[in-house]
């Protein structure tokens, strides 16, 4: 296949793109590398994948309307995975129009291209983060998720609004995947397992939020591609059974379907920490915060209809993945 990665240089994005180029695909790779987090990290993923055959890269903003659309007028993509995203929750509370920005223009940008060029196949990266308020665990795509915290959120729940539309007017098929707290090698800086570890080593205190209190479905970044790659191969269709009577959120009379893409094993946020201290042969210094605006206390993915559907399910143990990301960190940054 001929598929458009935005975020190519992302963690996600660099993941899925290795893996299609091994498998044989043609891949070209968009991404604006904004300084969010260590742009040297970005590029140093670039780097890699363009020593493998078959890999284009253009640096490139998704809100820059013009020049996405001759992006899409002079190339014909067979899939495209949108993974270019603003991310992080807290971030969103302090700089509202960057996930405006990318999140919601970059978006439209994106569903323009591949209405007017035909592609077969969206997916896009939605976020755990859109069950906001639910406390029902396990989360499913068949709730409804109508009470974000945090603009991140919002904008994730309005990518898949924003889909829906687009199936239903277009017919173009879309799939959203709601990821949870993806970790693994080359992970992004702003995250809990690549802060700690870094505190950890240079014997700094790592914060923990809401006293230890938290539970997260980590998933390992292996498992997450390989979810992306089975649904890229399962295009959608209409659900027969759809009644408007009683509406599904996970799919549609459109060519349109949600899945949860998470390890389906939470686990508290201090067993994390252990397994970091087990991993690094190292105790850690914590200091016990409260809850921080925009974030919950639990994740939790039903993943039933992913297995139903494309029979994969991650079951990365997490320290399996753990021990894999210690071993990259140790290795990329020489401690």
């Amino acid at each position: 296949m001929n598929v458009l990665v935005t975020g190519a240089a992302g963690f996600i994005g660099y993941s899925l793109s290795a893996r299609l180029l091994e498998s044989g695909h043609t891949v070209y790779g968009i991404d604006n590398l904004n300084d969010y987090y260590d742009v040297t990290l970005k590029q140093a993923r670039l780097a890699r994948l363009e020593k493998q055959p078959g890999f284009v890269f253009q640096k490139l903003d998704l809100a820059d309307r013009q020049n996405m659309a001759a992006l899409f007028s002079s190339h014909a993509f067979d899939c495209v995975v949108n993974l270019a995203a603003q991310a992080g929750v807290r971030h969103s509370i302090e700089n509202p129009s960057t996930y405006v920005d990318s999140n919601l223009t970059g978006f439209a940008n994106i569903l323009e291209g591949c209405r007017h060029s035909k592609v077969k196949h969206l997916v896009y990266a939605s976020s755990s983060s859109v069950y906001g308020l639910n406390t029902h665990m396990p989360f499913s795509v068949h709730q409804n998720v109508d009470h974000p915290i945090s603009l991140y959120a919002a904008s994730k729940k309005a990518n898949e609004l924003m889909a829906h539309t687009y199936s239903y007017l277009y017919n173009l098929p879309t799939t959203g995947l709601r990821f949870f707290t993806v970790y693994g090698p080359w992970g992004r800086p702003d995250m809990a397992l690549f802060l700690f570890t870094k505190a950890i080593l240079k014997n700094e205190p790592i914060k923990v939020f809401n006293h230890g209190k938290m539970q997260r479905d980590f998933t390992y970044i292996d498992d997450i591609v390989e979810g992306v790659i089975r649904v890229m191969n399962r295009i959608p269709e209409a659900n027969p059974d759809w009644s408007s009577d009683r509406p599904d959120p996970s799919s549609s009379c459109a060519p349109y379907r949600l899945y949860n893409i998470g390890n389906n094993q939470p686990v508290a946020l201090m067993d994390f920490v252990k397994a970091i201290e087990t991993a690094l042969g190292k105790k850690a210094q914590i200091e016990y915060l409260p809850l921080q605006p925009g974030d919950v206390p639990a994740t939790y993915a039903d993943v039933s209809d992913l297995m139903a559907d494309t029979g994969f399910k991650p079951s990365t143990p997490v320290p399996r993945g753990i021990q894999q990301f210690v071993d990259w960190y140790l290795a990329y940054y020489g401690h």
